[in-house]
């Protein structure tokens, strides 16, 4: 591969990760999977950050089932989907006792899990360090949906969709 074949794929890469972390902008809840000892489960967590090339961070308690499963597995899959566009990423995730970084993240949804605040012993985080990430999106919104789900009704094409992956 020459130097300009290389210079074009990071530069592919780098507009999908930016549409990528557009896309998560409007998604706030990820179907949050683990695969402990007990297998896959799958719980819906609300992530306090976007940025896909980077970490992403939720709240949780420490005594539930999902943070223990990170003890013993530390890979995850999270999908995010909205009306007309759904993410898939896998990475691995970890549990990180850290007070200042749980303050910065805190906010009101956190609050109602966990009444005690960001200094609640039972307070902690998980960082995921996504290693892949995928997406589909119907550009248009829902209009180019419908349009596109009628094509498909008349014509037998298939759907019109926009189909990316992003690795760092």
């Amino acid at each position: 591969m020459t130097s300009s074949e290389q210079t074009t794929t990071a530069g592919d890469q780098d507009r999908e990760r930016a549409h990528l972390v557009e896309l998560m902008e409007d998604m706030p809840i990820a179907m949050f999977t683990t695969f402990g000892t007990e297998g896959p489960r799958s719980i819906p967590m609300a992530r306090q950050e976007v940025e896909p090339d980077a970490e992403m961070w939720f709240i949780t308690a420490r005594d539930t089932a999902h943070t223990r499963a990170l003890g013993h597995d530390a890979s995850v899959a999270l999908t995010f989907s909205s009306r007309d566009t759904w993410v898939s990423l896998t990475g691995k995730a970890y549990v990180v006792d850290d007070t200042a970084k749980l303050r910065e993240l805190w906010n009101t949804f956190a609050e109602a899990w966990l009444p005690g605040g960001p200094e609640d012993p039972n307070a902690v985080l998980i960082r995921v360090d996504v290693e892949k990430a995928e997406y589909w999106d119907t550009p248009g919104g829902k209009v180019a949906s419908l349009l596109s789900f009628a094509k498909v009704k008349l014509t037998g094409d298939t759907y019109d969709a926009r189909h990316g992956t992003v690795e760092p």
